[in-house]
C-alpha cells in the first residue's frame, strides 16, 4: 500500500512538472514565431508546398514553383496545412513554423516525463530544460523546416522502443511503430532506421540475443513502412519516374555519397565543430566545469584498462544511461558516413547529450556550487549587454562608418537602424532579458543549489531568447526580407494580367537541387513558373540583370518582346533583378 501511495504521489508530481514544463517553454516560443518574416530559401520552399496543398486540393504530390516535386514527403506540409485550415486557409509564417514549434515543445515534456520516471525529479527538469535552451534545438523549433520533426519523432521513437523493452519486449510497440512512421513521412527512411539502429545496440549491449532483437526491431521496422509505402505508391502513381528518381537521389544517393550534385558535403571534424556550436550555452558551462574537476579522483586501477572491462562496465550501467550513451555515439557515427553533413542532422542526440550535460552539472554544483553559478553570472551578464547594446545603439552612439564600406555595409547598417528604431510594445520584449538577470543576482543565485540551478540558469537563457524573439531578431532579419520587393511585383504584374515566369541561370542548367526565387513565389502566392521550360505567349518575366544580359537577346530572336516594368532595389540571388512584361509575336 506503502509503494502504491508513493507510485501515486510520484506520478502526481511528474505530471504537475510536465505541464508547468509545457506552459513556460510554449510561453518562450508560441507567441514569436510569426513576428520575423521569411528570410531565407529554406522556409519559404517548405511553406510554399503547404499552400500549393491548399490551393490544388492534391494532398499526396503537390507541384511547386512552376511544376516542380517537393524534395521531403508531405507529413510535415500537411501539419501546415492542417494548422493553415484553422487559420482560415491561409498559409503565414506563424502557421508554417508553428509544427515545428510544437514538435520541439512536445520532444521536451516526453523528455521530462521519461527521464523523470527513470531517474531524480531534479535531473529530469534540468536534462528537458538544457536540451529546450541549446542553440540548435531552439533555432529549428522556430524555423519552418522537417528537421525538428523528424528529430522529435527519432526522439520519441527511441524513448517508446526502451519502454517495451523495459516490459519485456511483450507485444507490439504501437507508438514507437507510429513515431517511425511519421519520422518517415517526414524525412524518409532514415526516421526508422536511426530508432531500431540505437535500440539493437542497445538491447545487445544489454544481452539481448542478436537474431531476437535483429528479427523483433526488423519487424517493428517494416511495421512503421506501411503508412509511409501507401504513399510513396501514390506519390509514384502521380509523378512516375521522375518521382522515383528523386526518392532515390534524396535518400540512397544521400546516404552512399553518390548524388550527381554535391550537397553540404563537409569532413567528419565538422560534426564535432557543429555540436559544439549546437549545444551553446551550455557549451560554455561545459568547458567551466573541466577546469575544477577531480581529475586525481578518476584514475582507474589497471585491470580496468581492458577493453572487455571497460565493455563490463557498459553493460552493467543503469538502463537509461546507458540508453543514453549509446543514442548519442550511435546517431553521432551514423551522420559521419555520408559525404552530406549538416548541423541539424545531429539534433536527434540533443536530449541524450543534455541528459549527461545536466548530469555532470549537478555533479559539478554538489561539490562546488561556485562554479554553476559562475556560469549563471556570465549568462546574465549576457542579458545585461544586451540591453546596453540597445541602448547604445538607440542613442545613435554607435556610428555608420563603423561598418565600412564591404559588399554588406549597407545591409548591416539598415540592420543596425531597424534595431534603432524599436519602440512601443518591443520595449517589453528589450527588458525581459535585463529584467532575469537582475532577478537571478538579487534572488535566485543564492538559491542556486544543485538541483535548482539548472532551472534558474535555464530561466534566464528562456528570458534571453524572448528579447531576441520578440524584439531584437525580427527587427535586423526583417531587413533580409523580399516581402516589400514580392508587394511592388504583385502591383506591377497583377495575377489579373497574366502569370508571372523566373529565369535562373543556375536553376536551369546547374545539376541538382535547382534554384527559385522561393521567397519571392511564396509572398506573390506560389505564382511563378518557370520560362525556360514553358516558352509561355505572353505575361510577366523575373530576371537578374545579368541573366538577362545573357538570354534575353536569345529570347528575343524566338519572338519576345520585352517590356520592363519594375527593378529590384536590392539583389535577389546576389543579382539586381527586373520584372518584364512579354509577349511572343
Amino acid at each position: 500500500m506503502n509503494n502504491s501511495s508513493d507510485t501515486m504521489i510520484a506520478g502526481i508530481k511528474i505530471d504537475r512538472s510536465a505541464w508547468m514544463l509545457l506552459a513556460v517553454c510554449a510561453i518562450v516560443m508560441l507567441p514569436f514565431l510569426g513576428i520575423a518574416e521569411f528570410n531565407t530559401k529554406g522556409e519559404p520552399r517548405e511553406a510554399v508546398v503547404a499552400y500549393s496543398i491548399l490551393d490544388s486540393g492534391n494532398w499526396i504530390l503537390p507541384t511547386n514553383n512552376g511544376g516542380e516535386m517537393p524534395y521531403k514527403p508531405p507529413f510535415f506540409h500537411w501539419c501546415i496545412a492542417a494548422a493553415s485550415v484553422l487559420n482560415g486557409g491561409v498559409v503565414n509564417e506563424f502557421t508554417s513554423r508553428l509544427p515545428s514549434a510544437v514538435a520541439l515543445l512536445a520532444m521536451t515534456v516526453w523528455t521530462f516525463v521519461f527521464y523523470a520516471r527513470r531517474k531524480s525529479l531534479a535531473l529530469a527538469m534540468g536534462t528537458a530544460l538544457v536540451a529546450f535552451t541549446t542553440f540548435e534545438l531552439h533555432r529549428a523549433g522556430a524555423n519552418c523546416r522537417v528537421d525538428m520533426v523528424l528529430t522529435a519523432a527519432t526522439v520519441g521513437a527511441i524513448y517508446a522502443l526502451f519502454t517495451w523493452w523495459e516490459r519485456g519486449m511483450k507485444g507490439v510497440p504501437w507508438l514507437a511503430v507510429l513515431m517511425m512512421s511519421i519520422g518517415t513521412l517526414t524525412k524518409g527512411p532514415v526516421g526508422m532506421i536511426i530508432p531500431c539502429l540505437v535500440a539493437g545496440v542497445f538491447m545487445l549491449l544489454r544481452g539481448v540475443n542478436f537474431f531476437k532483437a535483429f528479427f523483433l526491431l526488423a519487424a517493428w521496422g517494416l511495421m512503421s513502412l506501411v503508412l509511409p509505402l501507401a504513399w510513396y505508391l501514390a506519390a509514384y502513381n502521380q509523378g512516375g519516374q521522375e518521382f522515383l528518381d528523386l526518392v532515390m537521389e534524396e535518400n540512397f544517393g544521400r546516404m552512399t555519397s553518390t548524388m550527381s550534385y554535391d550537397s553540404c558535403v563537409n569532413p567528419w571534424p565538422y560534426n564535432v565543430m557543429t555540436l559544439v556550436a549546437g549545444f551553446v550555452p551550455w557549451t560554455l558551462a561545459v568547458v567551466m566545469v573541466l577546469f575544477v574537476l577531480p581529475y586525481r579522483r578518476f584514475k582507474r586501477p589497471a585491470e580496468a584498462d581492458s577493453w572487455s572491462a571497460l565493455f563490463g562496465k557498459f553493460k552493467t550501467m543503469p538502463a537509461v544511461n546507458l540508453l543514453s550513451a549509446v543514442a548519442s555515439v550511435v546517431i553521432f557515427v551514423f551522420y559521419c558516413i555520408p559525404q552530406s553533413k549538416r548541423s541539424v542532422y545531429l539534433m536527434p542526440m540533443y536530449p541524450f547529450v543534455a541528459f549527461f550535460v545536466a548530469q555532470l552539472l549537478m555533479w559539478v554544483s554538489r561539490r562546488s556550487v561556485k562554479v554553476v553559478k559562475a556560469f549563471g553570472d556570465v549568462m546574465a551578464a549576457v542579458g545585461v549587454a544586451l540591453l546596453l547594446c540597445f541602448l547604445a545603439v538607440k542613442a545613435g552612439i554607435v556610428p555608420d562608418s563603423m561598418f565600412g564600406n564591404g559588399r554588406h555595409a549597407a545591409q548591416n547598417i539598415a540592420m543596425m537602424h531597424a534595431i534603432a528604431g524599436l519602440s512601443g510594445w518591443n520595449w517589453l520584449w528589450v527588458a525581459v532579458a535585463p529584467a532575469a538577470s537582475l532577478a537571478w543576482w538579487m534572488r535566485f543565485r543564492r538559491k542556486a543549489d544543485a538541483d535548482h540551478g539548472l532551472v534558474f540558469i535555464s530561466g534566464i537563457i528562456m528570458a534571453i531568447y524572448i528579447s531576441m524573439a520578440g524584439a531584437y531578431q525580427p527587427a535586423v532579419l526583417n531587413v533580409k526580407s523580399v516581402k516589400d520587393i514580392a508587394g511592388e511585383i504583385n502591383r506591377v504584374a497583377p495575377e489579373s494580367e497574366g502569370r508571372i515566369y523566373e529565369f535562373i541561370e543556375h536553376g536551369e542548367f546547374a545539376a541538382g537541387d535547382p534554384v527559385h526565387y522561393f521567397e519571392i513565389n511564396f509572398y506573390i502566392g506560389d505564382r511563378m513558373a518557370s520560362f525556360y521550360k514553358q516558352r509561355p505567349e505572353s505575361g510577366f518575366l523575373l530576371i537578374g540583370n545579368d541573366d538577362a544580359a545573357k538570354y534575353l537577346p536569345e529570347f528575343e530572336n524566338e519572338g519576345y518582346v520585352f517590356e520592363e516594368r519594375y527593378s529590384t532595389p536590392r539583389p535577389l540571388l546576389g543579382q539586381m533583378s527586373k520584372v518584364y512584361r512579354f509577349e511572343k509575336r
